[in-house]
């Protein structure tokens, strides 16, 4: 009897959302996925440090170059094709990202899809997020100059979409908006903006609908406290 190994990667068939090509784009089983932590700006922490689902998230059409996610929305505005093809059809090779990635090839899906998704002119929140996963997958590779660069992108994108309020109706609750731009604030050293938004966090406890978050934010606006009353030993001292 031969028996199958089943491995953690699959192809999947998916049609492109913008030429309706169809091509195949590698996932991972969820059943080889557990995340066992998150880090303190949401990235998840995996039992299995090889098995990287992260890396699959966005999909490049061989036929077009248009790189989405699942998070994109299938409706085009007038006038967006027409940017996507002189900008990015009219320069594609018909490079393939199919087969399985490593992170340099990942970063690059990911920044294919920001481009995608900027000319598509999708919601701030789908940028904001296609953003902050580069910031990760620069961590970690040990690129704290490009990790900043990108944090500081996807802060202002998240502090857009919170001011127009295109978080409405998704998975990213108001309190999770305010958190992660206090956070990430926190991270590429904009102190005021994070101390601002930890604070609108906190005082909006009561209408949240999302307490483990506010615990969160209780708990990482005492770990900064507790830095900045350290520094403020360190500097008298």
């Amino acid at each position: 009897m031969i028996r199958l190994e089943i491995t953690p990667y699959y192809g999947k068939k998916i049609a492109c959302l913008n030429c309706k090509t169809d091509f195949i784009t590698t996932k991972v089983r969820s059943r080889f996925v557990r995340v066992t932590s998150h880090e303190s700006d949401f990235k998840p922490v995996y039992s299995d440090p090889e098995i990287k689902p992260l890396l699959y998230n966005v999909a490049v059409c061989p036929q077009c170059g248009f790189s989405f996610t699942d998070e994109f929305a299938p409706y085009f505005a007038p006038g967006t094709k027409d940017d996507i093809l002189n900008k990015i059809t009219a320069q594609w090779n018909g490079r393939s990202f199919g087969a399985e990635r490593d992170i340099d090839e990942a970063i690059e899906t990911y920044k294919l899809a920001y481009l995608s998704a900027m000319l598509k002119k999708e919601k701030a929140l789908s940028m904001a997020g296609l953003t902050l996963r580069v910031a990760w997958l620069y961590r970690d590779q040990g690129k704290q100059e490009e990790e900043q660069r990108f944090m500081k992108i996807a802060r202002d994108l998240y502090v857009n979409s919170y001011s127009e309020g295109d978080y409405a109706g998704t998975q990213m609750s108001e309190s999770r908006v305010l958190y992660i731009i206090a956070e990430l604030s926190w991270k590429i050293g904009d102190k005021e903006e994070a101390i601002r938004h930890f604070s609108r966090v906190i005082e909006g406890q009561r209408s949240s609908t999302e307490p483990h978050i506010i615990k969160i934010a209780k708990d990482r606006w005492q770990e900064i406290r507790e830095i900045q009353s350290r520094n403020a030993e360190g500097a008298q001292s």
